[in-house]
This record gives C-alpha cells, structure tokens and sequence, in this order.
C-alpha cells in the first residue's frame, strides 16, 4: 500500500514504520491522520509483522498538529477535526490492538500529539539531545489520539495533568525521570539500540505478547476480578500455541526457545 506521509517496510518480522514528511517536520496533517489509519489496518493485517520500530526522518521527530492547516480552516475547524481524528484514531486503536510490541526510536523533539504517539508504544528509545513537549494548550488545544490515557499510564495521573496543562518542553533525561521515556541513548546509539530491541521483540513469542498488550490497557480499569478474569483466558488463549509448547520444552530442556510467532 503507498503511502503520502509514511513509510513501511518490513524486514525479517519486524515492521520499520517511519514518519516521513521531513521538510514539513513530520506534522499531524490530514495525510497523516489518513495514513495512520491505513498502515493501521495493514499491520494489522500481515502475518510476518512480529514487532514495529517507529520512526521519523529529518530533523524532526514530529512536530505535533499540523497548525498551519489549523489556521487555514478556523470556521470549519470543529468539523474537519472530525474528519482527521477518524482515520488517526482508527489509526491508534489498530496499532494498539496488534500482537507485535511497538519500539519508538524519538531522535529529535517531538511535540504534541508526537508524544501522545509515542507514549502509546512499549518501549521508548530518545536520544539525548531531544525535547519533548506538551504543546497542546499553547494553541488553545485539549487532547486526542488518546493521549490521555498513554501520558496517564506511563507518567501517572498527576505528573501528566501538570505535562499538559503548563505545556512542558522536557529534556529526554526528564522525560525518562517522570516515566515517559525507559531508555536515554547518545544520539549516535540510538536506531542502533531501539532497532536490537525491535529484533529482539520479533523473535519472541508474539501471541503472548498481545495479550500482555491488550491486558494492560485494562490494569487499572476493569476491576480486579474481572481482570482476573481476562487474564485466564488470555493465559488459556497463550496457552494453546505452538510457542507456548516450544517455550515449556525449551525450559525442560535446557535450551535457548525458537519462537516462530504462532
């Protein structure tokens, strides 16, 4: 599938997804906000995608929201909104439901709606020279593409209230104190890094790790016994794989388990 504002290429299990307006800034335009719900459906539809390393080309990482496409549709702002946050959401949602673990690679500042991106993704590689900023109420702006939830999950629920409402601009060694980055690299370490874990995510045991994705946006909201609950037959589900097999015979055995993702 072609792609206006994208790029995508997988190679040996995992997708290299990669933002790719860099002249722009890699803004959240209306392209964007259609791709995302695209290549969404795309990831979610291949079968030798086993984990995803998010990326960006240029000096940018993101930008964030596209204001100049703002600014140019004000009185009909409200309802295009709802046009550009279908396909974005969609977009989120999809890549939220995948079994491959998502790996992002933040190699300069990201804003806005980046983070809320990026934050959705579970693992989070940032070089050490990047920014990273809440800007949504600098332009009058609240929240999407689930920002809330993913700030909230990773930075806590009042960390990321203060995050967004003054508009933080964090240092990435900030960023990684208060949770919204796991690991700080030197600029020159960083795809080299982010992409080991990627390799190292495809050649686990995929469907397991889906159901840990899925699970763990619902730790803290479906109650404990219904959580429970969810958990058996994820576990039941894991369970019957053949990974599940090969990791119990690997362990009797004594030896290194080949996952192969099904």
């Amino acid at each position: 599938m072609a792609y206006e504002s994208l790029e995508l290429e997988v190679r040996d299990g995992v997708a290299h997804l990669v933002l790719n307006q860099p002249k722009l800034g890699n803004p959240f335009n209306a392209a964007f906000c259609a791709d995302l719900g695209k290549v969404g459906g795309e990831l979610a539809s291949r079968k030798d995608v086993r984990a995803v390393l998010l990326r960006a080309n240029g000096p940018f990482f993101s930008v964030g929201g596209d204001v100049k496409m703002f600014s140019k549709t004000l009185d009909s702002l409200p309802d295009q909104i709802r046009v550009w946050t279908a396909g974005l959401h969609l977009g989120v949602a999809r890549l939220a439901r995948l079994d491959a673990p998502i790996v992002a690679a933040v190699h300069a500042t990201a804003m806005g709606g980046a983070v809320g991106l990026f934050a959705g993704c579970d693992l989070v590689y940032c070089a050490r020279s990047a920014k990273l900023g809440g800007a949504y109420t600098t332009i009058g702006y609240t929240c999407d593409m689930g920002a809330t939830f993913t700030l909230a999950s990773r930075m806590g629920l009042s960390r990321a209230r203060r995050f967004l409402l003054l508009g933080e601009v964090l240092s990435a060694e900030e960023g990684e104190r208060a949770g919204l980055v796991d690991y700080v690299v030197d600029d020159d370490a960083l795809m080299q890094e982010a992409e080991a874990a990627a390799i190292r995510l495809a050649n686990g045991p995929t469907r397991a790790y889906g159901e840990l994705r899925r699970l763990m946006t619902t730790a803290l909201g479906a109650g404990f016994e219904r959580q429970m609950e969810d958990e058996v037959q994820g576990l039941v589900r894991a369970a019957s794989t053949d990974d599940a097999r090969e990791g119990i015979t690997a362990f009797i055995e004594r030896r290194p388990a080949q996952f192969k993702g099904r």
